[in-house]
């Protein structure tokens, strides 16, 4: 029983023709992404360096497309159901050769076909539970990297205070002369204030006296001219 024909193929597709390229140059790619689910096609035509490789590429990026907008398809359960390369025109030209022959040259051209389907509910049931388990080792690795990270941290900090009550404590001696040198200045200070206060009772005690001695010789004074008045009064 004869398979289906080419324009009966379930899916979406999309189609370049006359690609200027053979279409055995185009076949050597298309079988590298044949069955593959989309990321996959995707990330293997990046990676492979062969012209026909970036024509395919665009050539599955436009079925994909048709797929999510025209038929309403989740671009992540694709899958490259068909894809083949069909031979197209040929042209004919010559180049001289020796003694007055010509050779010909046939350059080809091809139609390249990209078929993308969604995939079935066992390859679906088990691409999602990989996806899981990737998810789920990518969360561990995570976490244990932040929990190394968190632990790091912590050890660096208790480094660096470790360093710092260390360089208090090489300070430390430096840190009590200095301030048993500011607490001398600070007794001399008040010393000096001290001085200053004696000082200036001194004063005032001399002045004290000094004004006493002034009044006790004004007082003296008036005693002796009372006691002259008293006597040239006896004698007249």
């Amino acid at each position: 029983m004869p398979g289906l024909k080419t324009n009966e193929r379930p899916g979406t597709r999309a189609v370049l023709r006359h690609c200027r390229m053979s279409a055995t140059k185009a076949r050597v790619v298309l079988n590298l992404i044949r069955g593959r689910d989309v990321d996959r096609a995707t990330e293997i035509l990046r990676n492979t360096p062969r012209e026909a490789a970036e024509i395919v590429g665009k050539l599955l990026a436009s079925a994909v497309a048709n797929a999510v907008h025209n038929d309403g398809e989740d671009a992540e359960e694709l899958y490259v159901s068909a894809c083949y390369a069909d031979e197209g025109v040929t042209l004919k030209r010559w180049r001289p050769r020796a003694r007055g022959r010509a050779t010909r040259i046939r350059k080809r051209s091809c139609h390249i076909t990209v078929i993308v389907s969604r995939m079935p509910e066992e390859r679906l049931l088990r691409l999602r539970a990989e996806r899981q388990a990737a998810g789920a080792q990518r969360q561990r690795r995570v976490a244990e990297s932040r929990r190394r990270a968190d632990l790091a941290g912590r050890l660096s900090r208790r480094r660096h205070a470790a360093e710092a009550e260390a360089a208090l404590a090489a300070e430390s001696p430096e840190v009590q002369f200095e301030a048993d040198e500011e607490t001398e200045a600070g007794g001399a200070g008040v010393g000096e204030s001290g001085g200053e206060a004696v000082a200036d009772e001194a004063v005032a005690a001399v002045a004290e006296e000094a004004q006493a001695a002034g009044e006790a010789e004004s007082k003296s004074e008036s005693d002796s001219g009372t006691a002259d008045e008293d006597e040239s009064e006896k004698g007249e």
